[in-house]
């Protein structure tokens, strides 16, 4: 069962726009999810109530509610995001999409 459930949240992540979130930030419910993490990983846990690993990730600050000072410089920056949803009801959470360049681990030179 996990693993299709894991199938149904892959299938259900997607880019999004800034502008689409608004609706979702004037209701309190963004998340955003640090690139760290797997997005489907986090939809997991929170469909199945994994309080565990929600709290571990809060403390972490790897999962957060932004501030309204985060929202109003994203905001102005957020156009320049690549950004990915995943909707968990009430949650709708967001991770920015790093590009190779963020996630490579060899020197520049």
């Amino acid at each position: 069962m996990t693993q299709e459930l894991r199938q149904d949240l892959a299938n259900m992540v997607g880019p999004t726009r800034w502008d689409w979130l608004k609706p979702h930030i004037a209701r309190d419910a963004v998340v955003f999810v640090d690139p760290q993490l797997d997005l489907v990983d986090v939809g997991i846990a929170l469909t199945n109530d994994n309080v565990q690993a929600v709290q571990r990730w809060i403390s972490e600050q790897l999962i957060i509610k932004p501030t309204a000072e985060q929202l109003q410089t994203w905001g102005v920056t957020g156009p320049s995001y690549q950004l990915q949803s995943l909707i968990i009801q009430p949650y709708v959470l967001v991770q920015k999409i790093l590009e190779a360049a963020d996630t490579s681990s060899g020197s520049s030179t």
